[in-house]
């Protein structure tokens, strides 16, 4: 089989611009403001315009084009849901969660649940999201890794590396400044790339009347259906939410008013960038492909279900000229990479943050939590390229792994971001549980779990639930979350049962060295570690500055002296944001031993 070697060094071309970007981006990080904060959240500075385009490629990636026009060909336009529900989902962050998670100054989506749940609960909850990122990052480089080598005759394991490879090394050493800059980028070359090819694709002899009613490419929606049809569409909504790629860019906003208007903004925009492929989508469903190039596997139909997926580089392929395809093709490899460099940084900075700082080492400097973060990229990064060669269900690992984010982090972010004071932590672990017994009992036919459970509707043949299984158990999960914790706080706190029984120590039986405060005023955020509570202001926070006189929606980026401490030698010390200040050491006059304030 013969390599294309004009598509090769397209694609060589490509990369060596973005990887160009990346390092340019990450060269644009404040000299000595080198802390994990600030790599994360590229210092709560981005701007409207890279804004808008680092958050539309929050769901605009490799997944998202391709999986636009496989369901357009596949099912119809009527089924294609991820535009819709993805515009929605963030229409719905940004009414939900933008502005209040923000003006908090949180850092990652996990720290309010940290905050109220406790660092090992928070731990629990990783896990879910951590699949989330992984699984996803896996599925697209594999589909990229799969689409170069239809079109280019490119090994696949070459294609995969070499992708992976890019999008870690640049996300690596410039952070989010890197991610959000490279993103700009490649929105670009998406829109510009798959535009350039409708024409062609649209005029080519093969190709019918779209337009026409010859084969229907609208498709529709059966009664039988509209059950499972609903779930998926507020999966996508609700469960398009909770997910580290959205909060990074929300939190990294300069204000909560602003994360609202970039959520709005970046909704609007996925919608613009679905419109290529659907386009796509119904040129390939009236194309007659025993007419192209394309060798058909039989003449009723040239393309299988199996090949569904490939659907996109396939009209790029067969329908537009050599020199238009290779654009195209850049075009989903840019696709590919503002997904994958995205959730690669995403996970590890929840893993730096929210596990090694706040569970494993409280005390750790900034140095040590940035350097825990790169490895944690290199790693996420090499986990996904690994799955990506090995596992061929990754997609079916990914959709579950997207389902236990919607049925256990939406309604547990949901009740601490906005109904704090009646949850604690027997509801949610209690929830957690529930939530993933019942959806795992209801199966999942792609990977091959077997329905337990088997809910009205339920379709023997292909062994798919048509009732909103997984609605109802996100439903079931929060109202476990709230009754059990109302529950537990009754019996405690009336006396029904005595304080001994506490064993989760949440509600009467709290440890003596847990300071109890109440909730943060506006613009503040209160993180639990080592039993210490540290509260610090939402913006201005970057850079060693804090505003105390910030209040909700403030969109006030004025320079305000950095917070000192006093050392126990008398030398006045610069404090990090977030920082642990270690409690004063009180001496016993009987016993020369040090007791937590």
């Amino acid at each position: 089989m013969t390599i294309n070697v004009g598509g090769i060094i397209a694609i060589v071309i490509f990369y060596l611009l973005i990887l160009a970007v990346g390092i340019w981006a990450a060269k644009k990080k404040p000299e000595g403001e080198d802390d994990a904060d600030d790599v994360m959240l590229a210092g709560r500075s981005i701007g409207i315009f890279v804004g808008i385009f680092t958050m539309t490629a929050t769901w605009v990636g490799g997944g998202y084009i391709n999986g636009t026009a496989e369901a357009v060909y596949d099912t119809g336009l009527v089924w294609c849901q991820a535009p819709f529900g993805y515009a929605l989902s963030l229409i719905f962050g940004g009414v939900l969660f933008a502005n209040k998670m923000r003006s908090q100054g949180y850092v990652t989506m996990l720290d309010p649940l940290q905050d109220k749940f406790g660092e090992r609960m928070g731990g629990l909850l990783f896990l879910p999201a951590l699949c989330g990122e992984v699984f996803w990052s896996a599925a697209i480089l594999g589909a990229l890794g799969a689409t170069l080598s239809v079109v280019l005759n490119l090994d696949n394991s070459i294609a995969v590396i070499l992708s992976a490879c890019i999008a870690v090394f640049y996300t690596l050493f410039g952070g989010l400044y890197a991610v959000a800059y490279t993103d700009v980028i490649q929105l670009i070359c998406i829109f510009i790339g798959l535009w350039l090819c409708i024409p062609f694709a649209w005029n080519h002899p093969a190709v019918g009347d779209v337009i026409g009613t010859e084969k229907d490419w609208i498709g529709e929606v059966d009664n039988s259906d509209l059950g499972l049809y609903f779930d998926y569409c507020l999966l996508l909504v609700f469960g398009g939410i909770p997910w580290q790629v959205y909060f990074q860019r929300v939190l990294s906003s300069k204000s909560g008013h602003k994360a609202q208007v970039l959520s709005y903004v970046a909704a609007f925009g996925c919608l613009i960038m679905a419109v290529p492929p659907v386009i796509i989508g119904a040129i390939a469903k009236v194309t007659d492909w025993n007419q192209t190039t394309l060798v058909c596997e039989a003449v009723e139909t040239c393309i299988s279900s199996n090949h569904t997926a490939m659907i996109l580089p396939l009209v790029i392929q067969h329908l537009t000229p050599p020199f238009v395809s290779f654009v195209g093709l850049g075009a989903i490899s840019a696709a590919v990479m503002s997904s994958a460099d995205s959730s690669v940084l995403s996970a590890a900075s929840m893993f730096s943050r929210n596990i090694w700082k706040l569970i494993f080492r409280q005390n750790a400097s900034e140095t040590e939590v940035l350097w825990v973060m790169r490895v944690a990229i290199f790693f996420v990064g090499f986990l996904a390229t690994t799955l990506a060669l090995t596992i061929p269900s990754i997609y079916g690992l990914w959709y579950l792994s997207s389902d236990l984010v919607y049925v256990i982090l939406f309604p547990q972010l949901l009740m601490v971001v906005h109904f704090k004071n009646h949850c604690n932590l027997y509801g949610s672990l209690g929830a957690y549980i529930l939530g993933l017994f019942i959806r795992i009992l209801g199966g999942e036919s792609i990977i091959g779990i077997p329905a337990i459970i088997k809910y009205p509707w339920y379709d023997e043949d292909t062994g798919t639930q048509l009732f909103p299984f997984r609605t109802l158990a996100m439903v079931l999960s929060g109202l476990f979350l709230l009754f059990a914790s109302m529950l537990s706080k009754w019996v405690f706190e009336t006396g029904r049962l005595p304080p001994k029984y506490d064993v989760l120590r949440c509600v009467v039986n709290i440890p003596d060295d847990v300071q109890q405060v109440g909730d943060p005023q506006e613009g503040e955020m209160t993180m639990m570690a080592c039993h210490t509570v540290v509260k610090y202001n939402a913006t201005g926070e970057m850079n060693g500055r804090i505003n105390p006189a910030l209040t909700l929606g403030s969109d006030s980026d004025e320079d305000i002296p950095a917070p000192t401490t006093t050392t126990a030698d008398g030398k006045v010390k610069k404090r990090l944001v977030g920082e642990i200040i270690s409690p004063p050491a009180i001496t016993s006059p009987k016993k020369h031993d040090q007791t937590k304030l």
